[in-house]
């Protein structure tokens, strides 16, 4: 635990940022909105974008629980279309304030 001026601050610690290549048949079946749409629910931040190779690119940020919830949300609608996922979680950096569909 961080002690900031004799209180516990352990928020910048739970954050974590997980960055995703999901392949398959993962175009063109509205993935990126609704990863878009539970990222929202979630209140995660981050990004989605097509990828010219037919993978889709997830950039995302929030708690560890939470994105735990948004990855097994994202598979639950999508199990069928996903044949992989390269995934690698790093430490949050902040630089997100809501989630975005990039272009």
């Amino acid at each position: 635990m961080l002690r900031v001026n004799g209180s516990i601050s352990l928020t910048k610690y739970m954050k974590k940022q997980i960055h995703i290549y999901y392949s398959g048949r993962v175009q063109g079946v509205g993935f990126r909105y609704a990863a878009g749409d539970i990222a929202g629910q979630l209140g995660i931040s981050g990004w989605v974008k097509n990828l010219h190779d037919g993978r889709v690119e997830v950039l995302v940020e929030g708690d560890e629980k939470v994105l735990k919830d948004f990855l097994g949300h994202i598979n639950q609608h999508f199990s069928d279309y996903i044949r992989d996922a390269d995934m690698h979680w790093q430490t949050a950096t902040d630089e997100f304030k809501d989630f975005e569909i990039r272009f």
